[in-house]
């Protein structure tokens, strides 16, 4: 069935609301500069979202990949090497770049007590620990440890990409990257 126009409307809205977070940063932002950048009211940007940190975690949930999905045929190492170099470079540099640049800021939101986007960022990192440690048991079951190693690709990955966003360094974040990622794997192998 066909969306309906609330719905069409809606998920063109949470695009927009990726990018111009991307672009103008978390920090700060205003429901009324952004309502004009989407050609819109802030008004309707509540009728369609309630509140803004519902609209922001609508944004998230609509550009978050299928993690589980993306990684369910995985069964050795050399695949799961490539897939996460796959994920390293669309997430620093390809599609997902933009919501990537946005799921840190409202990770660093989230460090916050009680903070508006605490729930969404432990279940984000919750659902990469999980698949990943899946994915490392059906690899070798034998290897003890499986959901450190998942915490630690994950938890290092995104650290990379902070430090790549901040300083811009491509060259010496791939490398890094590379270097975890085969570290992690080597005891799978």
């Amino acid at each position: 069935m066909p969306p309906t126009l609330f719905e069409a409307r809606r998920a063109e809205l949470l695009t927009g609301v990726i990018g111009y977070i991307a672009e103008y940063g978390l920090a700060g932002l205003s429901l009324r500069p952004l309502a004009a950048e989407l050609g819109t009211s802030a008004r309707m940007l509540v009728h369609y979202f309630g509140s803004k940190e519902q609209m922001l975690i609508a944004a998230l949930a609509a550009q978050r990949p299928d993690i589980e999905n993306a990684f369910a045929d995985v069964c050795d190492p050399e695949t799961l090497r490539h897939r996460l170099l796959e994920s390293w470079s669309a997430n620093t540099s390809g599609p997902g770049a933009t919501s990537t640049t946005v799921l840190l800021q409202v990770l660093g939101q989230a460090c916050v007590p009680d903070g508006p986007f605490s729930g969404y960022a432990r279940a984000a990192v919750d659902v990469l620990v999980e698949a990943l440690t899946q994915v490392l048991h059906r690899i070798d079951p034998a290897v003890p440890d499986a959901e450190a190693s998942a915490t630690l690709l994950i938890s290092g990955i995104r650290g990379l990409v902070l430090d790549r966003r901040i300083t811009g360094d491509t060259a010496r974040t791939d490398t890094a990257a590379g270097q975890l990622i085969d570290q992690v794997i080597h005891r799978y192998r």
